[in-house]
């Protein structure tokens, strides 16, 4: 097997290891190719934005293994997986990658639902009489 480029990242509970190899192969997921276990059109974009980015989407291709949370919360964190390997591999891409968000966590997780309440915040009504 070649050399690779590994990358950890976090979306919500969502945990992506990234194998970033360079050349030519298949992209996959879990040991699935990418369209088999990414249903949503939409999310294939959001994958593969770092790698638009930087127009280095013929010169590489992933394996990935992720868990938890699901498609969406998967795909930012891969997203942000690919983005950090991008940089390991080559520090001048740093720039181009940050300008566009791509190197922060997004550290928004849902709030827990407190006893009293109906939600996490929403209260029961209040009435005079």
């Amino acid at each position: 097997m070649s050399k690779y480029t590994y990358a950890v990242w976090k979306r919500k509970t969502a945990s992506a290891q990234i194998r970033l190899f360079e050349g030519k192969g298949k992209d996959t997921i879990n040991g699935k190719a990418l369209n088999e276990y990414i249903k949503r059109a939409d999310l294939f974009e959001v994958i593969y934005k770092p790698l638009k980015l930087t127009k280095l989407k013929d010169n590489f291709y992933v394996e990935v293994k992720v868990s938890g949370s699901w498609e969406s919360a998967q795909a930012q964190a891969i997203r942000h997986g690919i983005a950090k390997a991008l940089v390991e591999k080559d520090s001048a891409l740093r720039s181009i990658l940050k300008e566009a968000w791509l190197l922060t966590r997004d550290a928004r997780k849902v709030e827990r639902k407190k006893p009293w309440l109906h939600k996490a915040r929403k209260a029961m009504q209040w009435s005079k009489r």
